[in-house]
């Protein structure tokens, strides 16, 4: 196995870049005090690629994760998605961005309790198929492909933390997203079920050809990964490329 490091947001594997940003900072107010989130963050991810974004509590990675969902602005710098600049799109254009290229998987798995495993899923696709029948179908195969064929009927609350983050990941995939965003997708589960849950993401990776960045504070997790962004105090510290 070998390992470069980089610090530059040029792309290196010719695959092009899905993001670049630059010189991106984000600040944000505390009463009477200026909190840097994040300072001067230059960095291009690829389609395709299995990033893992590190740091400790307040390093930055979830404010990064946040800029790269469409879900906060910077206070400086540009963000490039796909070649778009999102400072020059609307909230309509954002809101039509996250819900037809971004995929969200979460810590707390944020399922609607009430539904099952299948209507759960369904959600995801009513903005993209009118008809109930193909939605249904399309869940269906998508919790198939995660292994809960058998929990298809089940609410949330009959569900193990395992099963609820793999309904999470087929909700996240339903609208055939360029990118799936985790933010610390392995966090509420026991060790044996997150190295299950990571070689999901893998095998998904691999075979849909989806970019998948993951926030975590788990070493073990980012050693999982084909990219290792390190951060601290709002900047990065090093940038890992495994192949």
């Amino acid at each position: 196995m070998t390992v470069t490091t980089t610090m530059s947001a040029t792309p290196t594997d010719g695959s092009g870049a899905l993001y670049e940003l630059t010189g991106i900072t984000r600040s944000y107010s505390k009463g009477s005090v200026t909190v840097s989130a994040l300072r001067g963050i230059d960095l291009a991810i690829n389609s395709g690629e299995m990033v893992s974004l590190e740091g400790p509590s307040g390093s930055g990675k979830s404010t990064l994760l946040q800029l790269l969902g469409a879900l906060d602005t910077p206070s400086t710098g540009t963000i490039r998605f796909a070649g778009r600049n999102l400072e020059h799109e609307s909230d309509a254009e954002l809101t039509e961005l996250r819900s037809g290229e971004i995929g969200f998987i979460f810590q707390q798995f944020n399922l609607i309790p009430t539904l099952s495993a299948t209507e759960n899923v369904e959600i995801a696709l009513i903005p993209r198929e009118r008809s109930r029948e193909r939605r249904q179908a399309r869940a269906i195969e998508l919790l198939t492909q995660v292994g809960l064929a058998h929990r298809l009927d089940h609410l949330p609350s009959r569900l193990s933390g395992g099963e609820q983050q793999r309904v999470a990941i087929a909700r996240a995939l339903a609208k055939a997203p360029r990118v799936v965003i985790a933010d610390e997708p392995t966090g509420n589960l026991d060790t044996a079920t997150a190295t299950e849950i990571m070689g999901l993401l893998h095998e998904l990776h691999e075979r849909e050809g989806v970019t998948v960045i993951i926030a975590t504070h788990d070493e073990e997790i980012a050693t999982q990964t084909t990219r290792r962004i390190k951060l601290r105090d709002g900047s990065i510290i090093s940038d890992e490329r495994i192949s």
